[in-house]
């Protein structure tokens, strides 16, 4: 017997709600679901994919041990956690709390049994080395949210629904659906605002997809966003634009800010953009002009060299014009799970705190820089890293210079990674731990409801059971987190009382702590009987999510400094500033040549390469590469040619076209799978070549030492077939 299941996707951040139909554990179709309350019948081809990772032969379904031959041999739940925390236990213990470092991928941020046990598992190591992938692409807006609003995640969302004038800085929202901005279905959202008379303007050093959905493409530079923004906003500032009534309500700094804009004006930022000073001062009268505008900025901008000072340039124009809390403009959600008051209350918030051991390179919000992880494993002394725990994620692929944290991985004492296949990352550990997939548990949308392009609610079940021995990844995390010495909370509890709780059939799930969660939020029952409010029982009966209305104008709800007003003028930003300067005016070189990444549709990172529907047809891990500047160096479409940068050189294939800005290469993220080909089969016969080969480690963001994947110098060469040699240029 069959039956329906509807659920939101977990694989990246527009959550699109999905239609299962389900017979035992076998999953027989999933369309998108029609009555989902945020995307309406919209979903993407990764998730109408994602049953395919649950039957997948190749994915882990039991506990593995690495043996003295690099194989993978079985082992029971009891020995793989028991050995896990002996192992763990025992670095600590000789080495002290830091030689153990934390890797959490990105999937995290859709699981929330693994994010409430986040800062209970690093209470338990006790260790300061956590990063993640979000301190690849998330820690400037992180940062800057932290500074300018006293909150990391209070994260102004473009109201795009309503907004006449959509300006969109180093994003592709057509084929992410949005980041910081969950908004499925972008493509006819877009088309909404010209439809309604509005306009689309894209600026990106290609013509993405979304590019040719605008009004106006704008080929940047890659790296010069913090610039091309400041300017616009001197424009203002020259011109009288600025709307100081509605940012004197709710700001303060905006003086200092504008004795510092003289050294961007149009003229001088125009070279070392490459965007013309009337273009720049255009559309900086268009913004100002529209009766709604909304500017957007996203991971393009996060990952150059000045992508913290880039993003809060962002939120400064917003400001300026008088965008950010009206609607139409950059709103803030009021989701019924509010992650900003949660970290209010763990004190998980904030920035440069502490510093890394090898580089001084800074926290954000608990993580320090991946670009750190490699130099912190081979460096001796007092903290060397010495052991490393993975969730969800493949480093080895998705950080700079990812060759060489490869061999860095190597030299550990012990690695243990919870994850669901034998990757690039995880064939180096010692013992994995596999969940049970996703759909097997249920999932709710705590962090990106906070980021939705409108405010609603939905919990979703379970898809299809776990099989017999199968754990939850959470089940995983509180069973090492148990045999570390901690407990579920971070604090530790005395043996006593938790052997008295358990006596009485207490157990810790992470479904009942947000349901209290959800009950005394903003749209919940506080626990009144009578009450007409949102709780877990109230939103299970609601199988396609609960519409709470549009995004709502003002700031005051989302800005924690004791003075209620966004600090414009954050000293880090300040401080960079000048550095900024001296960088717009250093020469450019004639033959300059800059990789920057792209993202693909039927791409999700590094980890659905093993679904054959992800990954058939035309090759797609392939160099963009413009006319011009192939026929410089002397390659056709179709060649293989060589790539060089100052950490690696290697080969790729090229495609020649004229979406490409001049001077800008472009290489899609999350591929390289020739050392996983053992284990995952579709993806070794597809592997392609890692982009982060060539990214640089020590090439760092100036306020957050996040690595800088967009803008890397590179030389690319012609390979000659015959002598089996590269030509010179």
């Amino acid at each position: 017997m069959s039956k329906t299941v509807f659920r939101t996707c977990t694989l990246c951040e527009a959550c699109c709600g999905l239609r299962f139909e389900v017979e035992g554990d076998r999953i027989l179709s999933v369309r998108p679901d029609a009555d989902d309350v945020l995307s309406r019948g919209f979903a993407c081809p990764k998730g109408i994919a994602i049953a395919d990772v649950h039957h997948d032969p190749d994915r882990l379904r039991t506990p593995v041990r690495r043996d003295a031959d690099g194989q993978f041999q079985p082992i029971g739940w009891d020995e793989a956690l028991d050995l896990v925390a002996a192992r763990l236990t025992a670095v600590r213990r000789a080495h002290g709390d830091d030689a153990v470092a934390v890797y959490l991928g990105n999937p995290i941020v859709h699981n929330h049994g693994v994010l409430m046990l986040r800062g209970a598992l690093l209470a338990a190591l006790k260790t300061r080395n956590a990063t993640s992938a979000s301190s690849q692409d998330t820690a400037p807006r992180f940062a800057t949210s932290y500074h300018l609003y006293g909150s990391s995640m209070a994260i102004p969302i473009p109201d795009v629904d309503r907004t006449d004038y959509f300006l969109c800085i180093g994003a592709n929202p057509l084929i992410s659906n949005g980041s910081f901005l969950s908004a499925p279905n972008m493509r006819e959202r877009l088309r909404a605002v010209r439809a309604r008379g509005g306009k689309v303007v894209v600026v990106d050093p290609r013509r993405t997809e979304t590019a040719r959905e605008a009004d106006e493409h704008v080929a940047i530079r890659p790296g010069t966003d913090a610039a091309f923004l400041l300017s616009m906003v001197h424009v203002l500032q020259r011109d009288g634009r600025v709307d100081r009534v509605a940012l004197d309500r709710i700001a303060s700094g905006w003086d200092a800010i504008a004795a510092r804009l003289a050294p961007f004006a149009p003229e001088r930022v125009a070279v070392y953009s490459g965007v013309p000073a009337q273009t720049i001062t255009r559309l900086a009268h268009d913004f100002a002009a529209a009766p709604t505008a909304t500017a957007y900025s996203r991971i393009g901008v996060c990952n150059n060299a000045y992508g913290t000072l880039a993003t809060w340039a962002t939120d400064l124009l917003n400001a300026a014009a008088g965008r950010l809390g009206a609607v139409g403009g950059a709103l803030f959600t009021s989701p019924a799970i509010d992650v900003c008051t949660l970290m209010k209350i763990t004190g998980g918030d904030g920035h440069d705190r502490w510093r890394t051991r090898v580089r001084g390179l800074p926290e954000t919000l608990g993580d320090i820089p991946t670009a750190a992880l490699a130099e912190e494993i081979e460096t001796p002394g007092p903290g060397q890293v010495r052991a490393l725990l993975t969730f969800a994620g493949n480093p080895v692929l998705s950080s700079p210079n990812g060759r060489r944290l490869s061999a860095a991985l190597q030299q550990l004492d012990f690695m243990v990674s919870i994850d669901l296949y034998v990757n690039e990352t995880t064939r180096h550990a010692d013992v994995i731990l596999p969940p049970a997939w996703s759909l097997a548990e249920e999932h709710v949308d705590v962090i990106f409801s906070n980021f939705f392009a409108r405010n609603v609610a939905r919990w979703s079940p379970l898809v299809v059971e776990p099989a017999p021995g199968e754990k939850h990844d959470w089940e995983i995390i509180l069973a090492l987190i148990d045999r570390l010495g901690g407990g579920p909370t971070g604090q530790r509890v005395p043996d006593a009382v938790i052997g008295a709780l358990r006596k009485l059939g207490w157990r810790w799930t992470p479904e009942s702590g947000l349901d209290a969660v959800l009950r005394l939020g903003r749209y919940g029952d506080k626990f009144l009987p009578w009450s007409r409010g949102l709780n877990r029982k109230k939103l299970a009966a609601a199988p396609h999510g609960i519409d709470l209305g549009p995004l709502e104008a003002g700031v005051a709800r989302r800005v924690s400094h004791k003075d209620g007003r966004v600090h414009l003028a954050a000293a880090p930003m300040l401080n960079a500033l000048g550095d900024l300067e001296v960088e717009v005016a250093r020469p450019i070189a004639v033959d300059e040549l800059l990789l920057v990444g792209r993202r693909e549709q039927r791409t999700c990172n590094s980890w659905m390469h093993n679904v054959e529907a992800l990954v058939r047809g035309r090759e797609r891990c392939v160099l963009y590469v413009h006319p011009e500047d192939a026929q410089r160096v002397g390659v056709a479409d179709g060649d293989i040619a060589v790539l060089e940068s100052r950490v690696h050189t290697g080969t790729l294939r090229v495609q020649i076209t004229d979406e490409m800005r001049p001077g800008v290469v472009s290489l899609p993220h999350g591929w390289g799978h020739t050392e996983a080909a053992p284990w995952q089969r579709v993806a070794g016969a597809h592997p392609g070549t890692s982009a982060n080969d060539w990214t640089d480690d020590q090439l760092v963001e100036s306020i957050v030492g996040q690595s800088v994947l967009n803008g890397v110098p590179v030389r690319l060469r012609a390979l000659d077939s015959e002598l089996g040699s590269a030509a010179a240029l």
